[in-house]
């Protein structure tokens, strides 16, 4: 949820008005992300509101110096976002590499699952065998489908 959306930052931006000077202890408190606090202070910045941040050294982030400082910051949690990507992705070709099965464990058992395809190839139809082994319709058809 972005913070505009808010109760109590909607409140407050009610009660501000252009030329305030909005002081926060930590950039986290205008956002979520990067991102987020990027456009909460661009918005600020467009009625007139000025934000300074005191984890900053105080720094006006609608200033010149307090833009590239969000700039800087931004371009950081890019590289890290990007970072996080990297890992997890090398560590599931890691995991595939090693034989490892991903994802969540078969709802029905080797053994269940060649008694659906039976049942299947019967004709019995998809939502009593989903009943008569306790699961959804959805995972018999995924069975059905990887024959």
């Amino acid at each position: 949820m972005a913070i505009t959306q808010r109760a109590g930052f909607s409140k407050l931006l009610d009660r501000m008005e252009k030329g305030d000077v909005l002081i926060v202890t930590k950039l986290d408190r205008l956002g979520r992300d990067a991102i987020d606090v990027s456009t909460t202070v661009a918005r600020l910045e467009e009625i007139g509101i000025r934000v300074h941040c005191l984890a900053l050294g105080g720094v006006d982030l609608t200033s010149s110096a307090g833009k590239m400082t969000m700039n800087v910051i931004n371009a950081v949690a890019q590289f890290e976002r990007d970072l996080l990507i990297e890992r997890t992705q090398s560590g599931l070709a890691r995991a595939k590499a090693e034989g490892k099965i991903l994802g969540r464990p078969s709802a029905l058992s080797a053994d269940q699952q060649l008694d659906v395809k039976e049942k299947i190839e019967n004709g019995e139809a998809i939502s009593a065998i989903a009943r008569e082994f306790k699961t959804s319709r959805q995972t018999i058809m995924r069975v059905r489908d990887h024959t």
